[in-house]
């Protein structure tokens, strides 16, 4: 039930300074936070600083005084984890795909993986099981549409190798029990990747209370870094677990013709040739995040949740494709006869007329 004393309570949050240190709000009512949001002033700072440095000094030269392991340090504090178990990347779906190509996979082995997996994953996972004969599975959802647990629990055995989850689906707003499927992992010993892109930024994150050993995600969602970043944590707990599905200098050393000895934490994940300029715009975004306090920033999306929700049931005849917590990206499902188009002038927005996932209406080959 919509409480609008609750949505309308005064909060530790100053709404006007957050404008104001947002130049897009002058020019668009941003709502496709969900694709990328409006970046602030300190991340257009970082990233025009280091631009600006490249071209009087030259890149290269730029790049050495970057302010690189701040960086690391900012996404540890992000993630309550050790900075060694960071690596910095150009997107979430590169973050994702390097964590899951270092598992080692046979034949026989399975992979349970939620409903809600973006369509990036979705392909790799089904590329995999056609290359490897390994095993996709579906785990079920509950009545409220999470991943059940207890599903996931009965569907263990020793050839489970990998758990995939997301933690919020890029439609609607569910937020999947991201926390009791690492307790399943730890009682059965089994790798567990996490895809936190619509969460991160926006919901508390704790890679040590979840339980997850892999992470990915990227910066320019609820984080409103630039687009072309992203974040992958890698529990240096399972590092001896993992094969080296890249190999560049950054990544390792390369002491003699024949051995190439890979970094033994997440180093081994980075890349040389990046975009440098946008590596300090993403540590910049990382700490305007914190100096706001993800709690905070949390309790403003859920109230305002509750207001997106009042107000797209009156909006839309009363029909809000709503589940649980609802986010700041309007990707309302609406009824593909409806062209609201015309209604959204100077308002970013997304409409989307069917989950943007392979595994809730298109039909695969894989098991559920």
């Amino acid at each position: 039930m919509f409480n609008n004393d609750t949505a309308t309570a005064p909060m530790l949050f100053d709404l006007k300074r957050a404008r104001r240190e947002t130049p897009g709000c002058d020019h668009v009512m941003h709502l496709n936070n969900a694709a990328a949001s409006l970046m602030p002033d300190s991340v257009l700072d970082a990233v025009f600083a280091h631009l600006r440095n490249e071209a009087m000094l030259g890149a290269y030269e730029a790049a050495a005084q970057a302010p690189v392991s701040s960086i690391f340090q900012s996404a540890s504090s992000l993630l309550g984890c050790d900075p060694s178990e960071v690596a910095i990347t150009d997107n979430a779906t590169r973050s994702w795909n390097a964590a899951f190509n270092s598992v080692p996979l046979v034949t026989s082995d399975r992979i349970l993986v939620s409903r809600s997996e973006f369509v990036n994953s979705s392909l790799t996972l089904l590329q995999a099981s056609q290359r490897s004969g390994i095993s996709i599975e579906v785990i079920p959802c509950d009545e409220t549409g999470q991943l059940s647990v207890s599903h996931l629990r009965s569907m263990m055995d020793e050839r489970v190798r990998l758990i995939v989850a997301t933690h919020m689906p890029t439609n609607g707003g569910l937020v999947n029990p991201v926390a009791d499927i690492g307790q399943v992992a730890r009682e059965w010993n089994c790798l567990y990747l996490l895809d936190a892109s619509q969460s991160i930024g926006q919901i508390p994150i704790n890679v040590k209370s979840i339980g997850c050993h892999m992470l990915s995600a990227p910066g320019r969602k609820y984080l409103r870094g630039p687009r072309g970043t992203g974040i992958l944590y890698v529990s240096n707990a399972i590092m001896d677990r993992l094969k080296v599905a890249e190999s560049c200098q950054e990544a390792g050393t390369w002491p003699t013709f024949d051995q190439y000895i890979p970094h033994g934490d997440a180093r081994r994940y980075e890349i040389g040739e990046c975009s440098v300029a946008l590596r300090p715009g993403l540590g910049a975004a990382i700490e305007y995040a914190l100096g706001w306090g993800i709690e905070n920033i949390w309790d403003r999306v859920h109230t305002l949740g509750e207001l997106m929700q009042h107000s797209l049931d009156v909006l839309v005849n009363g029909y809000a494709a709503i589940q649980h917590e609802i986010t700041l990206g309007l990707n309302a499902l609406i009824d593909s006869d409806i062209d609201i188009s015309h209604r959204f002038e100077k308002i970013a927005v997304e409409v989307v007329f069917r989950p943007a996932n392979s595994f809730v209406r298109r039909a695969t080959p894989l098991v559920e």
